[in-house]
């Protein structure tokens, strides 16, 4: 806490955390009333903080030269730019709802990859809410907080984001998968080890950084909202599997079919994964991974060429299954591998990159984790 007072000049009072997540199955399906499959990372980003008196919220962080100042009785979407919107819009959604939070002085650490992916901006949200009601002493449910976590990345921050991150952030727990029904609001804890079963999760980190706030995403999500509203439904989780093929007749427009096979596709692949889980078959989960790449690449595209070598690389060098991960254009891929061939297959990716004059990737440990909590 040496920093926390060479930044602010006092004692710090506490240390909050908040992890990211890698998806195991379930792209682009929650703003869908779909279903999700996250884990949690051991990758997070901490919050050291103390209360203030004077209503304002100072935010310092590892990564940046310069504290930013703001008052909470000025705090407005918009009010606060770059990378400290995030914790001006937890503070601010936090405001809305009546929580009487006051002020701070927070200093973020992070060793989660920025653009990777991996969800780093929803946990800087949840780690923001849960320090600065932590500093207050005020206990909000896990799922609570990732909702208004959610609503400040939508309204403060203008991300269109789903609720999937934030509540993979605040409720996984370690050894687990978490089982998210949107549309029911509803969680499962899934055991997901894949050590015990002699296998691993490579996350592998291509290096080409991905953004949510831009045309691409938005895209995705208003094509999928115009198919529901074509179709009659509240949402694509209305389309039954069974009845995909009827759905996409009634559709004009190819793209806008193609946009819908994913989507009801890939839930289905979410329920079939979750079976072989518990039925205690990972290896069949494989294939799932790669039949989801494919469906990302050709309807929902949103595939870069990086995430498209590491994958056929990744499967070429034996891996059970393969896929992009997060929201796509960059971010990482999952492999599941038998553990005796990690290294074997990371080298294939570094030797396939390097002969595609890509920039070297990084691969991170993928121990499912638990959500966020206090570390001190």
């Amino acid at each position: 806490m040496s920093r926390f007072v060479e930044v602010f000049g006092v004692e710090a009072e506490g240390v909050w955390r908040a992890p990211g997540r890698v998806n195991l199955i379930g792209e682009h399906t929650d703003y869908n009333d779909g279903l999700v499959l996250p884990i949690a990372l051991p990758n997070q980003i901490t919050i050291t903080a103390s209360a203030r008196t004077d209503g304002v919220i100072a935010v310092a962080s590892s990564g940046q030269q310069n504290v930013v100042e703001f008052s909470l009785d000025s705090l407005a979407p918009g009010s606060v730019k770059d990378w400290a919107a995030y914790p001006a819009g937890a503070a601010w959604v936090l405001l809305q709802d009546k929580y009487e939070i006051g002020g701070a002085n927070l200093l973020v650490e992070s060793d989660l990859p920025t653009g990777a992916g991996l969800s780093s901006s929803a946990a800087l949200l949840c780690a923001t809410a849960v320090a600065l009601l932590g500093l207050r002493s005020i206990e909000v449910d896990p799922a609570e907080v990732a909702r208004l976590a959610q609503r400040a990345e939508n309204q403060y921050v203008g991300a269109p984001v789903g609720l999937m991150d934030q509540m993979a952030s605040m409720c996984c727990t370690a050894g687990h998968a978490l089982y998210f029904d949107i549309r029911a609001m509803s969680t499962a804890q899934i055991p997901f080890d894949p050590p015990a079963d002699g296998l691993a999760l490579l996350v592998v980190d291509v290096k080409a950084p991905h953004r949510h706030v831009d045309g691409e995403y938005a895209a995705r999500r208003k094509s999928c909202e115009q198919a529901a509203a074509e179709l009659g439904v509240p949402a694509l989780r209305s389309i039954a599997f069974e009845d995909l093929d009827d759905a996409l007749s009634r559709l004009s427009d190819d793209v806008t079919r193609r946009r819908v096979r994913h989507v009801v596709t890939e839930i289905r692949r979410v329920e079939d994964a979750v079976a072989l889980m518990h039925a205690g078959r990972l290896r069949d989960v494989g294939p799932l991974f790669t039949a989801s790449h494919a469906s990302l690449r050709d309807d929902f595209e949103i595939t870069v060429p990086e995430l498209d070598v590491a994958v056929d690389t990744a499967l070429a060098a034996g891996a059970l299954g393969a896929r992009m991960t997060g929201g796509g254009f960059g971010g990482c891929i999952i492999a599941l591998v038998e553990a005796s061939a990690t290294t074997e297959i990371l080298a294939a990716i570094d030797k396939a990159f390097a002969e595609h004059g890509f920039t070297k990737p990084s691969a991170l440990d993928a121990t499912p984790s638990t959500g966020a909590s206090r570390i001190s």
